[in-house]
């Protein structure tokens, strides 16, 4: 049976400067989930990273490694950090708790903009990377294919995706906060991604007097170009681009911060001391802290735009509560169906086991007696199958009522399997000594006979 648990941070429990040393790039992740393989062969993984995330997903045996504090401890040294100085940050769940974590994730419930739906796609990505790895298994691709299903229930039935609120949404309404009409503004987009993507395409509804797309790739900035009615330019241009900017939106997957104080300082006179509004949606940071510490530099981050999505969060209270509603279920829905699949195999086992015990230990006892003394033969076999299953009806209740989500549940079954079931395959009887009606079902009716 699998232990769920999951460690991870985000934005409510961890500032910037920590989630961005702990953000995994694509070839990262695939390194981390080689290496944890590695580790820990017998477990499996699927490691989310996000703007706002970092969470390590894991299932394993009941009594097996790796542990909450293990799992921390590995993302942390993997990105050179030392795991003592970052532990704080971290959240550990465990089962039916992991379970419903999990689904409220992929639902965007647990995002800092609620109903935003790049979480989804994310999640999504982040499963198929670790199935590709070879890294999601038996365990771990049901869980998330659940995962998916009801983050597409809540998104299609509800509310919370109305409206904008994406990151990039939130971001572009920050800037309207602060410019009345970008008519006369020159609006640069930083990075040709998935999220520049959408920074450009709420943009364009404001119809900017000038819109920049500038990108390492310069034929994706092209592309975007085209396609929003932009100008592209290189990454290389940089500098000149930002001389032209009143507006900034960076969003590239760099290493490194690509505007730092020491380049923003240098063209300032150029710039002739213009105010410049600058939005850093990147993780890591693409824009150095310091830069907004320069007079008419107004600089703001991921963090900042928490102050537009409280009053998100507000609006939504009744889709949220119908969003709660619609993950409740499909969270019992997946306990029931874990429940059986863990249970259901090994009960009926345990039933066939101990009724072959029966009838090869009656057939002992009738093979000793006379032919006469045998013509109750068949009376005697039931009443050992009937013993048996008297036996086994009140462990088993409790085994079937117990949650396989839940610590308790997942001990009880360890319990019984320890106790109750053979040690080694070859101490079985023939499975052809069983009596022909030796369901479990069967055995629990005949158990409540009296």
């Amino acid at each position: 049976m699998h232990r769920l648990v999951v460690t991870g941070l985000n934005h409510s429990t961890a500032p910037l400067a920590v989630r961005e040393k702990l953000s995994f790039s694509p070839d990262r992740r695939a390194a981390a989930l080689t290496a944890f393989t590695a580790q820990w062969p017998g477990a499996e993984a699927v490691l989310l990273s996000t703007c706002n995330r970092t969470e390590l997903y894991v299932a394993r045996a009941v009594h097996d490694h790796p542990r909450s504090d293990e799992m921390a401890a590995f993302l942390a040294a993997f990105q050179g950090l030392a795991p003592a100085d970052v532990a704080r940050y971290f959240y550990h769940k465990e089962d039916r708790s992991a379970v419903e974590h999990l689904f409220a994730v992929a639902a965007s419930l647990d995002s800092m903009v609620l109903g935003e739906t790049q979480i989804l796609g994310q999640v999504r990505d982040a499963y198929e990377a670790a199935s590709a790895a070879g890294c999601a298994r038996a365990a771990l691709s049901p869980l998330f294919q659940r995962a998916i299903a009801a983050a597409r229930e809540v998104m299609n039935t509800t509310a919370l995706a109305e409206g904008r609120v994406s990151i990039a949404s939130v971001a572009v309404q920050y800037a309207q906060r602060i410019f009345d009409t970008f008519a006369d503004k020159t609006v640069l987009s930083i990075g040709a991604g998935k999220m520049g993507t959408l920074v450009l395409r709420h943009f364009r509804e404001l119809n900017p007097g000038t819109l920049i797309i500038c990108n390492r790739d310069l034929h994706k900035a092209q592309a975007l170009a085209a396609r929003f009615g932009g100008r592209a330019e290189a990454l290389s241009d940089l500098r000149r681009c930002l001389v032209l900017a009143d507006v900034v939106i960076s969003s590239t997957g760099s290493d490194e911060p690509i505007i730092t104080r020491e380049l923003f300082s240098g063209i300032l006179h150029q710039r002739r001391y213009r105010p410049i509004f600058i939005i850093d949606i990147a993780l890591p940071r693409d824009v150095e802290p310091e830069v907004g510490e320069i007079e008419n530099v107004y600089l703001y981050n991921i963090d900042d735009l928490q102050r537009v999505v409280s009053q998100t969060h507000s609006q939504r209270a009744t889709a949220v509560e119908q969003a709660r509603s619609i993950l409740a279920r499909h969270v019992e829905d997946f306990a029931v169906w874990s429940r059986t699949r863990q249970i259901g195999p090994f009960i009926e086992s345990l039933y066939r086991f101990y009724h072959a015990i029966a009838a090869r230990e009656a057939d002992r006892t009738l093979n000793k007696l006379s032919a006469d003394e045998q013509t109750n033969r068949q009376q005697l076999l039931d009443m050992a199958r009937r013993i048996v299953n008297k036996i086994l009806h009140g462990p088993v209740q409790r085994l079937r009522n117990a949650d396989a989500l839940t610590p308790s549940g997942a001990q009880y079954l360890a319990a019984m399997q320890s106790l109750l079931a053979p040690e080694d395959p070859s101490d079985q009887p023939p499975r052809n000594n069983a009596p022909a009606a030796d369901s479990p079902q069967h055995a629990e009716d005949e158990s409540r006979e009296t």
